[in-house]
């Protein structure tokens, strides 16, 4: 039997703007997203926990989707927008994000390793239901797993930030359904 030879793994450019600053990055074919934000462009902020699109531990948004960067292509994020979990908050006005904010006035978080990814996806939430009902909320996260919390908090949060956005008033997290 006659051995192939198999080419040098093929590298890609890829071109994508990061929370804002575009980038151009040469990296091999198979590089997901996930780990030319971490490995290539030094934002650890998202997390990588499974490898298999199960805990959204690295959810991100592209262009202006939610979506699980552990099972994206760098590749395919060519020429479009990312934004991590470190360009959501404002640093010079030294405010976080309002789902951010919620998380701390909520203690919504315990070991914070799930944290990043839980407020990604509820920031699509908020964007596509700006009122959700307990019941939402926990369909929505239900791609997000948290192995420290019982998820009360991260709903409580959820329903504080949703609040805050609309500027509703009220126990908008006692409605069931």
């Amino acid at each position: 039997m006659e051995r192939v030879q198999v080419p040098a793994l093929r590298e890609v450019c890829v071109r994508v703007t990061v929370n804002g600053v575009p980038h151009a990055c040469t990296v091999p074919a198979r590089t997901l997203l996930v780990h030319l934000l971490r490995d290539r462009l030094r934002l650890t902020g998202t997390h990588v926990g499974c490898d298999t699109t199960q805990c959204g531990a690295c959810t991100v948004d592209l262009d202006g989707a939610a979506v699980k960067s552990c099972t994206v292509l760098a590749v395919q994020a060519d020429g479009h927008e990312v934004t991590t979990i470190e360009g959501i908050a404002n640093p010079e006005e030294g405010t976080l994000h309002p789902v951010q904010q919620a998380f701390k006035d909520e203690h919504a978080l315990q070991c914070g390793y799930c944290t990043p990814g839980m407020v990604m996806a509820i920031r699509q939430l908020i964007a596509d239901h700006p009122d959700p009902t307990q019941d939402e909320v926990r369909h929505a996260l239900s791609g997000n797993i948290c192995r420290c919390t019982g998820y009360q908090n991260i709903v409580a949060a959820t329903l504080h930030a949703a609040r805050a956005a609309t500027g509703a008033r009220g126990p908008a997290d006692k409605r069931e359904g």
